[in-house]
């Protein structure tokens, strides 16, 4: 074992064999691989994911579909997970995917802006998964809060940011802009308790009072 990461994914539950496969798949097929939850955020996804017991989860940011199947796990029989994705060219990657997973009839996919596509998601959540466009981490927070029923979870990925949010950005660094802003709309709202887990790139966990 060469580090700390090594020790924990070897003593923590595996990934499933079709995890491991789209694991590979997307560093050999995309371009930014590395933006996929992975292994150990995985695991830790569908353990929150299963102690809150959801049955309606909204994830904006589907990307390769990886944390999709790890919330899905988690969910019951009749549960659904709906999730949006706005980049089209990752729509066959997605369904491939999907269309191999035994949860795939509890996933609903969505192509397009999550802005506009929210509204027209009928019904309440009780876990929301943030993990898109950094720049609009506060709109997309304000637009699903009413949609989180009381005790639900509202997960953040990302909010460490590669720990830019340690200095003072560029002035055209709007991601991690962004990030900051959400991150101090987070601390200032009452509304919510909040931690940030210091894991991969931080994931802000947010329970809504």
């Amino acid at each position: 074992m060469n580090s700390l990461e090594d020790y924990i994914l070897n003593h923590i539950d595996k990934e499933s064999e079709l995890l491991a496969r789209l694991y590979r798949e997307a560093h050999v097929r995309l371009l930014n691989p590395r933006m996929l939850s992975g292994h150990l955020q995985g695991r830790i996804l569908k353990m929150l994911a299963r102690m809150c017991r959801p049955k309606k989860i909204l994830e904006i940011g589907t990307h390769t579909g990886y944390a999709t199947l790890c919330l899905a796990e988690a969910l019951p029989e009749s549960g659904e997970i709906h999730t949006i994705e706005k980049n089209d060219e990752m729509e066959d990657f997605i369904m491939q995917q999907f269309n191999q997973s035994s949860f795939k009839k509890n996933i609903y996919l969505y192509i397009g802006d999550a802005l506009e596509i929210i509204p027209q998601i009928n019904g309440m959540f009780d876990m929301v998964f943030i993990d898109a466009d950094k720049r609009l981490y506060n709109e997309y927070y304000d637009l699903i809060f009413d949609k989180v029923n009381a005790n639900g979870i509202i997960l953040a990925d990302n909010t460490l940011w590669n720990r830019k949010i340690l200095g003072k950005p560029h002035p055209n660094d709007n991601q991690t802009i962004g990030i900051l802003a959400f991150n101090e709309k987070v601390k200032q709202d009452k509304r919510v308790e909040k931690v940030i887990l210091p894991i991969r790139d931080g994931l802000t966990i947010i329970h809504r009072l």
